[in-house]
């Protein structure tokens, strides 16, 4: 009795974790669909190239709403013993278990065909909106700055787009992958040319690469406690009266 009443404790205080987690991401999210350029002021290059693969704002949003739904269902349900909402969590968990363990299956395997999909929706937003859309101008300027890197594959990613017809020249992140070097010449095509600095996919893979242990940890991690949890969660619920 005192192992279920210690399990039932630490299951409501963990719980209420989540459920304050998720209001958190969730007003976040709120935040920074409605101001995003004060978002990437604060979090910097990192936020920016996260935005070009991802809507962040609504991403936090639906991942603030589910830890939101799953900390109060689990609170509820251990702080009442209710049945109903401890069993709703432990298949809501089992069923973001399910899809996490796909999605990285996925990644894994299929890492030239995301590659394609994202290319075939960023780069013809570049060649509509870059150097016309100010604040997608400045997440990019941001995330080649950052990563060192130019467009999504390189410097042609930006032929035909606003910046490149008014300007008849490329970004000057694409003559120079030193960000630390200043430039007053227009970056033409000889110049990207000879230069080549790489597409800003490819950095971040590279990056995700050299972090790799880091990113494999954090996802054990996240697994883990998936894992606990709905073993937890089916314990209280066998333990009921």
């Amino acid at each position: 009795m005192q192992c279920f009443s210690f399990i039932k404790t630490m299951t409501i205080l963990f719980n209420l974790l989540i459920f304050l987690c998720g209001a958190a991401l969730l007003a976040v999210g709120i935040w920074v669909s409605v101001d995003g350029p004060s978002f990437l002021k604060i979090f910097g290059p990192l936020s920016s190239s996260a935005m070009q693969f991802v809507n962040v704002g609504y991403f936090l949003i639906a991942a603030g709403a589910v830890l939101f739904a799953l900390g109060f269902l689990g609170c509820y349900g251990a702080k009442t013993e209710n049945k109903c909402a401890l069993m709703t969590f432990f298949f809501i968990l089992l069923l973001i278990f399910i899809a996490e363990v796909a999605a990285a299956v996925v990644a894994l395997v299929y890492t030239t065909m995301a590659e394609e999909l994202l290319k075939s929706v960023i780069v013809p937003t570049i060649r509509k909106e870059y150097g016309s859309q100010t604040d997608f101008t400045q997440v990019w300027n941001s995330t080649m700055e950052g990563l060192k890197c130019c467009g999504f594959n390189n410097y042609t990613d930006f032929e035909g787009s606003p910046y490149f017809t008014k300007n008849n020249a490329f970004p000057k992140y694409c003559c120079s992958g030193n960000v630390n070097r200043t430039t007053t010449e227009p970056c033409t095509r000889e110049k990207a040319e000879d230069k080549l600095v790489k597409g800003c996919f490819d950095q971040l893979l590279h990056s995700i690469r050299t972090n790799a242990v880091t990113v494999g940890g954090v996802a054990a991690g996240i697994g883990g406690l998936e894992l606990a949890a709905m073993i937890v969660s089916m314990y209280l619920y066998c333990n009921m009266k």
